[in-house]
């Protein structure tokens, strides 16, 4: 089977309506349903930074306390075979809140839990957050192939030992998730691009689009190659980026060029 028809990832650039988890619930299920041959697929979806609210830090209308983001993270893994990741804001047993990605398989089974390490100070995250401790890797499987996915969120793309942690770990593909606002967005292609090349490794690196009542978002998501090629990169609005993704290009290239093996300061 052609592993380039068996494995797709889809960074789902969605308009995020403010503290509105109802309808960015049912924005997400809607923009599932678009994608074609998704059902049974096996395909990876990345979701934007805190998909079901925007970047809010009003905890008490915004955190996951009754399960529902968690249950429809799940659900929709589920009821179309996928690996989706999303992030979203829970509580910790110190009232503080956690920038979470929750990432399920095809199952609906939660594969991995991510606290973003990085709050952003700049943007007074950290008054409300508290980061999290260590990176984590999954597994995706898809059409007998299998990628170790390292998750990471928004302003964790800044901080380099991040992603060489999850080159430690085994990952062959990294997935921010984000809500990059406009005035930067040349930070973060830059970034990802460099993320790419710097552990040959791929990039899926999704935006939100539209504005909240603070800030603009343009969304420009893209997906790039571990020889830190552009594969593929959204303009604004909402939309969905599609990518074939192959898994003997990151392991051909790391042997032809193993520069990763070089690395020594960790």
């Amino acid at each position: 089977m052609d592993t380039l028809r068996t494995m797709r990832a889809h960074l789902i650039q969605m308009d995020l309506a403010w503290e509105d988890r109802a309808e960015n619930h049912r924005r997400l299920g809607s923009l599932l349903a678009g994608i074609p041959d998704l059902k049974g697929s096996g395909d990876l979806v990345v979701l934007p930074e805190m998909f079901d609210t925007g970047f809010s830090f009003r905890l008490e209308r915004t955190a996951d306390t009754d399960g529902a983001t968690l249950g429809v993270i799940r659900e929709q893994a589920a009821l179309w075979g996928i690996t989706l990741q999303g992030s979203r804001t829970v509580l910790g047993a110190d009232g503080r809140g956690r920038n979470r990605a929750t990432i399920a398989g095809p199952d609906g089974s939660v594969l991995a839990e991510y606290d973003k390490v990085h709050p952003f100070t700049f943007g007074r995250e950290c008054e409300f957050f508290t980061g999290g401790d260590r990176v984590e890797v999954y597994p995706w499987r898809c059409g007998g192939e299998e990628l170790k996915v390292c998750p990471a969120i928004c302003y964790d793309l800044r901080f380099p030992e991040l992603f060489r942690r999850g080159l430690t770990l085994g990952a062959e593909v990294f997935a921010v998730g984000a809500n990059w606002p406009l005035p930067r967005k040349a930070h973060r292609r830059v970034l990802s691009i460099a993320r790419a090349i710097e552990n040959q490794a791929y990039m899926l690196s999704v935006n939100r689009a539209g504005r909240d009542p603070h800030l603009v978002y343009e969304g420009d998501s893209l997906a790039v190659s571990p020889t830190g090629e552009v594969l593929a990169e959204s303009g604004a609005g909402e939309q969905v980026l599609s990518v074939q993704v192959d898994p003997s290009v990151v392991r051909s290239w790391r042997a032809t060029f193993p520069a990763w093996k070089d690395r020594r300061l960790e």
